[in-house]
């Protein structure tokens, strides 16, 4: 066996390797590079989650973003969402790190987007969600030992806000529509909340657009080609 072809195997094995330990894989669509990123589970924030729980540690993926984002390489950008909710902060801070980024990235929604997962849906510059997945918007709300005072209401609607100002300005949706989806009874059992299909996302301005993997490879080519054709 040649040297070269031993050097392509042994760098194969290593991107398989990379792929399985932190779910990510940079793949070359028409001479372009793309970065997939995959944010599944929970996302594990300042708390290990016991190792039966599929999660998505906050720790891998802000280096991944920011070395991304300083890649001349990398190109694109795919975020792929199946997420059940998390750390609130956790998901949140990686949200908001990827609505900065200028590299051209998308979402794509599979599965589901639950709580915290629908800021990190909208945070990209174009966001997709295939029909039958779903998205789950419901109040914040946290596990554990809860002191019953004022101060500790008051903390819940600050982060509520946040989240929702978030979700206003990455989204079509406004904050009022957003709310009421929140705070929506009937759907939810022993909870409130509302519970949206994918087209049921895209009609009520959560998320753009419907559509699956080829969809957002295609929109990132584009986006790809707009950024070369301005710096020649």
């Amino acid at each position: 066996m040649s040297e070269e072809n031993e050097n392509k195997q042994e760098n194969a094995c290593e991107e398989e390797n990379s792929s399985f330990e932190t779910g990510s894989i940079t793949v070359e669509r028409s001479g372009h590079f793309i970065h997939c990123l995959t944010i599944i589970g929970q996302i594990e924030g300042h708390y290990i989650l016991p190792s039966q729980n599929k999660t998505t540690k906050y720790e891998h993926v802000i280096p991944q973003l920011v070395a991304i984002e300083e890649s001349k390489e990398i190109e694109g950008l795919l975020i792929i969402l199946n997420t059940v909710g998390g750390d609130v902060e956790a998901g949140l801070a990686i949200a908001e790190l990827l609505s900065t980024m200028k590299t051209p990235t998308a979402s794509l929604v599979l599965g589901g987007g639950h709580s915290i997962g629908v800021p990190l849906a909208v945070s990209c510059q174009k966001s997709f969600i295939v029909p039958s997945a779903t998205m789950t918007v419901h109040p914040v709300r946290m596990n554990g030992t809860v002191l019953g005072v004022p101060q500790t209401l008051s903390y819940f609607e600050k982060m509520q806000d946040r989240i929702v100002n978030f979700v206003e300005n990455n989204s079509r949706i406004t904050a009022e529509d957003f709310r009421a989806l929140m705070m929506k009874t009937g759907e939810l059992i022993m909870d409130v909340g509302t519970v949206l299909d994918g087209e049921g996302a895209v009609n009520c301005g959560l998320i753009d657009e419907l559509g699956g993997l080829s969809n957002a490879l295609s929109y990132l080519g584009e986006r790809i080609e707009e950024n070369a054709s301005h710096n020649n």
